[in-house]
């Protein structure tokens, strides 16, 4: 997280993403013992954070603008899940279940575990080798640590993400991108990476609405959701700039 944060506080908007990869790289700006190292992390935050020019404006804006913490890291998280499908799929489909029977002790081996059965029903690109599935999982289990999915160092517990009503609202703002149904966006799948169900995702779209940060209009079955901005750019702006 502090290496992605390094980044973003360390873009420079008059320069193109590849002009910005070529002068971390020169300055280190990570302060990594090897090139190799330093490659490997960008690597890794380009497929996150850079690949979509809107999320990287977006990204930086809010970290420039000092959005906390409590508010960054869960939309960091929720950009990570998506360029990574392995872990995506491992919160919505292995950890979802586990959180809504009150299940919380995680350890890499059932990380892995799950790993291999994804492998057996022929969901994976091919037979994975031992040492990849453990990497994979182990892997797996440090990322979502660092995100506070997983808690603890030794063993691990399963808890739930807090989503401040500005986090929501960008991420709502992301998906309504792409899905312009209100109904839809309330029930979008990918809701359930905070372990949230539709219930819960109203409830948050009503308290956004509260603090002017959208607008939500519910009548039966017909639900309008409309944001203060065209562009996840601007709307980061909106973010920062909302009355308190």
């Amino acid at each position: 997280m502090a290496d992605t944060k390094t980044l973003m506080a360390s873009w420079d908007d008059s320069l193109s993403l590849p002009e910005n990869l070529d002068r971390f790289r020169r300055e280190n700006i990570f302060g990594k013992a090897s090139r190799s190292r330093v490659d490997d992390i960008l690597n890794v935050l380009r497929k996150r954070y850079l690949s979509e020019p809107d999320v990287t404006r977006a990204l930086v804006c809010l970290a420039d603008g000092g959005l906390p913490a409590e508010s960054m890291d869960p939309i960091l998280y929720f950009h990570a899940a998506l360029a990574d499908p392995l872990l995506l799929d491992l919160v919505v489909e292995f950890f979802g279940p586990m959180h809504e029977h009150g299940l919380v002790d995680v350890s890499v081996d059932d990380v892995e575990g799950w790993i291999k059965r994804k492998i057996d029903e022929g969901k994976t690109c091919g037979p994975w080798s031992e040492s990849t599935k453990e990497r994979s999982a182990s892997a797996l289990v440090t990322a979502l640590r660092d995100f506070g999915i997983l808690r603890g160092k030794r063993k691990k517990r399963l808890q739930s993400l807090y989503l401040p009503a500005e986090a929501f609202s960008y991420i709502s703002f992301y998906l309504g991108r792409s899905q312009p149904s209100g109904k839809r966006l309330i029930e979008d799948p990918l809701w359930r990476l905070f372990f949230l169900s539709p219930i819960a995702v109203e409830h948050l779209f009503m308290e956004a609405h509260q603090m002017h940060l959208l607008s939500y209009q519910a009548a039966g079955s017909v639900i309008i959701i409309e944001f203060p901005a065209k562009s996840l750019g601007s709307y980061a702006h909106v973010i920062l700039n909302r009355p308190h």
